[in-house]
């Protein structure tokens, strides 16, 4: 059985204090901040940096979308395994920002290397809710959609979102992406090995007859 303890919202309530103290005391920024020049010197910041956000409408959209999506996805792989794939989906979609920087500069693209907020872990998420639940409906834009259908549109506004200056990290948001998708697609083909397991178990069972059979073959009644 699988343990919800709502992770997922208390996660929001850390980001929303966290962002009150970067407010109060601006330092935070400056020492927890993903700079992808420091990253070997200070590693942790590709964690610390996914607490991070840079204004109040950045806090909202995070915010909200890891109250919806994450809550959902949570109440379906319970809580550490929600938390796990959040983390290290942040990490990684962090990596893969700060390796996609040198592919900016070659094809002239200005951008920043500095990163912040939670939107890489939040899009891990939804690529392993995409392979988990594809049918659900999503609004994007004021328009319902399929789950599959949104995690295309997402990734397309950020390939996009490469060649067009935007100040969005865009290769975090496609780095945390596509490790949601391969990590739902490993979750359920684990998922159907252990059902099978069952099914095969299940089905080596004994019936009372068989058994009624053995008992009489061996001890004689």
């Amino acid at each position: 059985m699988k343990f919800n303890d709502h992770m997922a919202l208390k996660l929001v309530g850390i980001l929303i204090v966290i962002f009150i103290l970067q407010i109060i005391f601006p330092v935070i920024t400056d020492l927890f901040v993903l700079k992808a020049s420091d990253i070997f010197t200070r590693p942790w910041i590709l964690l610390s940096s996914i607490f991070l956000h840079g204004s109040v409408v950045h806090l909202l959209l995070n915010g909200f979308a890891l109250a919806l999506f994450g809550s959902i996805l949570e109440g379906i792989i319970g809580s550490k395994k929600f938390l796990t794939i959040y983390f290290i989906g942040g990490i990684i979609a962090n990596i893969i920002f700060v390796f996609g920087l040198p592919l900016l500069y070659i094809i002239g693209m200005p951008s920043s290397d500095y990163a912040l907020g939670a939107s890489g872990a939040i899009f891990s998420l939804l690529g392993l809710l995409t392979v988990l639940r594809p049918g659900m409906t999503v609004w994007i834009s004021y328009m319902p959609m399929p789950m599959w259908v949104a995690a295309i549109v997402w990734a397309m506004q950020d390939l996009l979102g490469i060649f067009i200056p935007d100040n969005i990290a865009n290769f975090a948001h496609l780095g945390g992406l596509v490790f949601g998708l391969i990590s739902g697609f490993f979750y359920r083909n684990l998922k159907d090995t252990k059902r099978k397991h069952v099914r095969k178990d299940n089905n080596m069972a004994l019936s009372k007859e068989e058994i009624e059979e053995w008992e009489k073959r061996n001890f004689g009644f």
